[in-house]
């Protein structure tokens, strides 16, 4: 399983830096968001085994890392639609993109080192 873990994370970490490219390569980014997805998809299909293990925090921190950058990918692709919110729109995003990278950098560190994540109260 932390074999595993350690493959999701670098799914994840995979599709954000390629997301970095996005602008400048159309087909990368097309191409290198499925492994994101893939990646969530095993977080779920997984989690049951690592129930009740310090690895479970791990994937849940990957489940809620992905839903929020969802989440917070639409309210940006909606201020971006009124063209006043375009520079914030932007501005959300290349935070959002920053947030992402450090909470997958910050997992993987944990991992690495056999702690858990911090889990939401």
């Amino acid at each position: 399983m932390v074999t595993l873990t350690h493959v999701l994370y670098g799914l994840h970490g995979f599709s954000a830096l390629m997301g970095m490219l996005g602008p400048a390569f159309v087909v990368t980014a097309f191409l290198t968001g499925w492994p994101s997805i893939i990646a969530v998809i095993i977080n779920y299909v997984k989690r049951g085994a690592a129930r009740g293990t310090w690895l479970d925090s791990h994937f849940g921190w990957q489940i809620r890392t992905f839903w929020y950058a969802v989440l917070w990918i639409v309210i940006a692709g909606l201020v971006f639609i009124t063209v006043i919110g375009i520079p914030f729109a932007w501005l959300l995003a290349m935070a959002l993109g920053v947030w992402v990278l450090y909470r997958i950098i910050r997992g993987w560190i944990a991992l690495a080192n056999g702690r858990p994540m911090p889990v939401p109260n």
